[in-house]
């Protein structure tokens, strides 16, 4: 679908699918989707779900249920002209795996987390901002880090990231921060 500019899905029934993962995948000239009309309350996988969708500059995900995805992995990777990412509305009780969520994001500039965003039963963050060099302030307060392993280059590559507050992170069962902050 590299060619792909707009599309509309307003009429998907989507109240059944529990598999989204892949679903633009590599879309890269992709620059507007509405997805209001989705409803994602049986979905478990979003893993890659907008991969490498280049072009594509904002987009709402406010109406997502999330509660019962395990995988957001690569959800937004390589989306290199997301300039904001409001992710407050999501319940992310059951996601099991951030990694690469956010990686090469090159013009991400804010991420609004919220206290919904629950980490809690995360175990791997690695590479999760890798390469969001717009970045100049994130709040992970709402991240429990206390079941994560891998936060390898969790913030590799942030070169705008001038203030950060980890003090906060449990990094008990942790046994992989290789380039963390690289």
């Amino acid at each position: 679908c590299n060619s792909l500019i707009n599309i509309n899905l307003s009429n998907f029934n989507t109240q059944n699918v529990t598999n989204m993962g892949f679903m633009f995948y590599g879309c890269n000239s992709l620059t507007n989707i509405d997805l209001s009309s989705f409803n994602t309350q049986n979905v478990t996988d979003m893993r890659y779900m907008f991969y490498e969708c280049e072009l594509l500059k904002s987009i709402d995900l406010s109406k997502f249920n999330t509660k019962n995805v395990s995988n957001m992995s690569y959800l937004f990777y390589g989306c290199k002209s997301l300039t904001t990412i409001d992710l407050s509305k999501w319940n992310t009780q059951n996601v099991i795996n951030m990694t690469h969520m956010f990686c090469g994001c090159d013009s991400l500039s804010k991420v609004d987390f919220s206290n919904n965003f629950n980490t809690q039963n995360v175990i791997s963050l690695n590479y999760m901002f890798y390469g969001c060099i717009s970045l100049t302030n994130i709040d992970l307060s709402s991240f429990n880090t206390e079941n994560v392993l891998d936060m390898s280059h969790m913030f590799y590559g942030c070169s705008s990231l001038t203030n950060i507050d980890l003090s906060h992170f449990n990094t008990q069962k942790v046994i992989d921060i290789f380039r963390m902050f690289y």
